[in-house]
């Protein structure tokens, strides 16, 4: 589970699938001449090829694969190719001699307690919980702060393969009752259920059709719940349905769905995506509607008022807004208006909203607040380091929470007035530990801390700085072993999109590599927040070839430095980080040995007509823009696969309920890269079943797919499997 997973109710722009890199050993050279000549010739399954040819612009545009779109449980021509493909790779990745090894040793690795931060509920302290290798995370309460836990839903034993997961969930502000989420196959879609704390009995309240609900919202006397939903799909696959016209809706406990109370929608914006909450007092409800990217509006509904009308405080995207809390009617928020690094703001909402600045923008750009304890805590990313710093309500500065080391810290969730919090904090060699801070002394203690199988002594993290192509200074983590101090084979790491900053994070799969000696490097390329909105929008629409720009100057970087053999640079990247990787190999082919897309965007002229495509054109343009189709033409990973070259070994990954990133994307791409003539290096798709984006695998499809592809990535680097004891 990603580090933001863990922390509850921080903004929709932190959310995101952390793409996971590894890194390999010395011997390239040797290792790879002998293993490569022993590799089994791979015979490729036929795929068809149609006629489809499109005009854009005055520019015939081939898609030769488009019927692979299909979705792949009801079309049978489109499953007998994904088995067949399954079939081929599987083949090819039995003959890896270090499949086994790195299965048995994740398995170890992660067979470690995990706990998310507490939320204190009338008293009570609810949390998830995993032993280590249960398939998903167990819900905990405990009736005071040191007691014992009691479990209150095991999602483990919903299904016999593990894949029925429990999502979202809150307790109500008295902690008698749970509403969560039920995910199911890894589908963004859920039902949401209600669950008394005290029987463990589980009502007969049911809610369909919630998806990119990341907070559900109870009404302080616990009446009922807020929630955001999008309408019921009128045919066909829902997992494959377009999605629009999300809203937010208040459900009362005790009746039935069609019931629910339509609080706000946009239906002259459609592809708008709105998020509630309630604050503290439980006296208003906000919703932050987005278009995914750039900004968002803000909107308040008193719940005291007899008809909750909506009230729209910030009416249009030109900036990012979310609410920290309020005192009465001054509401505290941080807002990027005239601060790309983002400042702490009052708007008192009981007169003319007028905008007034608390804590002015700092040199560091601010990734979260809290106003708890009568202070208001703020969480800064230092050069992607985090700092906590304190203030009083008026702005005054107070000293900062001193944390266990450098990493990444985040929650410190509550009420105004409590004087307690928790937080957690990791880094890449520190698992993640929970921390209890207790505001007015400003002193923290250890709440809960997990014991690894790895000596973490042995592991040293470094953050460098490289050049990009126009002279941007960009930062990059590289972890290794201490004694790793030749160049070694590595794996190189990056996201890049939608102002999601890539935070030092504890991952068993990453241990995995570096304790085989190799090298573990993430770049923290534009496209992300980690300096404010300006790095964001530097990555962005028109700017998106910086983001490939900064990849690749990476690469370059770690040769030049002796970090990674000429020959032994292996990429991954998930999601946007998967449409990322795709595009290097066809822009510099050259400088890679092996490369792992993961449920990566690869039709840029496509994206749109899928599930919840649309909401990323503020993200990519749109191809129905001139400007934009050419832009994104230029560097679409489908399009732009070049006969004639000698690519790197490909092993792509998608899963068969990805109703996100559609396994259409993965097939295409992979059928026109096995007919180019691009070399003899295998050119591999493995497809999950029973899964979707990521949210909510199992822990031992997690442990199956990593060894996988980390013994596919050795292979092609030259990691010597078995160095790591």
């Amino acid at each position: 589970m990603s580090f933001a997973k863990r922390i509850q109710k921080i903004p929709m722009r932190r959310v995101a699938l952390f793409t996971l890199a590894l890194l390999f050993t010395t011997h390239f050279a040797s290792v790879c001449t002998e293993s490569t000549a022993m590799m089994p010739t791979i015979t490729y399954p036929e795929t068809k090829r149609v006629d489809v040819v499109e005009e854009h612009f005055g520019q015939k545009v081939a898609d030769p694969y488009r019927w692979l779109e299909k979705d792949i449980r009801n079309d049978k021509e489109v499953a007998a190719w994904v088995e067949s493909q399954n079939k081929v790779t599987n083949a090819y990745l039995n003959t890896l001699p270090g499949r086994d090894i790195f299965k048995e040793r994740l398995k170890q690795l992660y067979n470690y307690e995990q706990f998310s931060i507490p939320v204190k509920k009338g008293g009570r302290y609810f949390y998830l919980y995993n032993s280590g290798l249960q398939n998903q995370q167990v819900l905990y309460v405990r009736d005071s702060v040191d007691s014992a836990g009691r479990v209150l839903i095991d999602p483990n034993t919903w299904a016999k393969d593990g894949a029925i997961a429990l999502a979202e969930w809150s307790a109500s502000d008295d902690g008698k009752r749970v509403v969560y989420a039920v995910q199911d196959g890894g589908s963004d879609w859920r039902t949401i259920r209600v669950l008394d704390v005290n029987t463990g009995k589980v009502l007969d309240d049911e809610v369909k059709w919630v998806r990119f609900s990341p907070t559900i919202a109870w009404a302080k006397d616990g009446s009922g719940f807020f929630y955001s939903r999008f309408p019921e799909p009128k045919q066909g696959d829902p997992s494959q349905a377009n999605v629009a016209n999300h809203a937010v809706y208040f459900h009362a406990i005790g009746t039935p769905q069609a019931q629910d109370r339509r609080i706000y929608a946009t239906p002259d914006q459609p592809n708008m995506l709105h998020t509630s909450d309630i604050t503290a007092d439980g006296r208003y409800l906000t919703i932050v509607s987005t278009p995914l990217s750039l900004g968002n509006t803000l909107t308040v509904v008193d719940l005291k008022s007899a008809d909750w009308k909506p009230r729209k405080l910030i009416d249009t995207v030109d900036n990012r807004w979310y609410l920290i809390g309020n005192v009465g009617t001054k509401f505290f928020l941080m807002t990027t208006q005239d601060a790309p690094r983002f400042k702490v703001v009052t708007m008192d909402i009981a007169a003319d909203p007028v905008i007034r600045d608390v804590v002015p923008e700092q040199d560091s750009a601010l990734l979260n607040a809290s106003l708890v304890g009568g202070r208001l805590l703020i969480s800064y990313m230092a050069d992607v380091k985090t700092e906590v710093r304190r203030y009083t309500l008026d702005g005054k500065a107070e000293g900062v929470v001193k944390l266990p080391g450098i990493g990444t810290a985040g929650g410190f969730k509550g009420k105004q007035g409590d004087p307690e919090t928790f937080f957690i904090f990791t880094s890449f060699n520190t698992p993640s530990t929970i921390y209890r801070y207790d505001v007015a002394s400003n002193r923290l203690r250890v709440w809960a801390q997990p014991k690894v199988a790895i000596d973490l002594n042995r592991i040293a993290v470094e953050q460098r700085f490289y050049n990009s192509k126009d002279g941007t200074r960009i930062p990059m983590f590289i972890v290794r072993r201490k004694d790793v101090t030749t160049p070694a084979p590595t794996v190189l790491s990056a996201y890049g999109g939608y102002g999601i900053p890539i935070l030092p994070d504890f991952s068993p799969a990453l241990l995995g590599w570096v304790e085989q000696g190799g090298v573990y490097a993430i770049a923290n390329i534009r496209g992300g927040s980690e300096y404010g909105k300006a790095w964001h929008e530097a990555g962005r629409r028109q700017n998106k070839q910086n983001v490939f720009d900064d990849f690749i100057a990476a690469s370059e970087y770690l040769k030049a430095q002796g970090i990674t053999p000429q020959d032994g640079l292996a990429i991954q990247g998930g999601s946007n980080g998967g449409l990322l990787i795709g595009a290097v190999v066809n822009q510099r082919s050259d400088l890679f040995a092996a490369a792992l897309p993961q449920v990566g965007v690869m039709d840029m002229l496509r994206f749109d007509q899928f599930t919840s495509g649309k909401t990323w054109v503020d993200e990519f343009g749109s191809p129905a823009q001139e400007a934009d189709f050419r832009n994104l033409l230029n560097y679409s990973p489908y399009h732009n696969i070049q006969s004639g070259k000698a690519y790197p070994a490909i092993l792509a990954t998608t899963a068969d309920t990805d109703d996100r990133v559609v396994p259409g994307h993965t097939f295409k791409y992979v059928a026109a890269l096995q007919a180019a003539e691009i070399g003899d290096k295998p050119h591999l798709v493995r497809i999950e079943t029973r899964a979707g984006h990521g949210a909510g695998l199992p822990t031992d499809k997690i442990i199956e797919k990593t060894a996988d592809m980390w013994a596919f990535a050795a292979h092609w680097t030259g990691l010597n499997v078995g160095n790591g004891k």
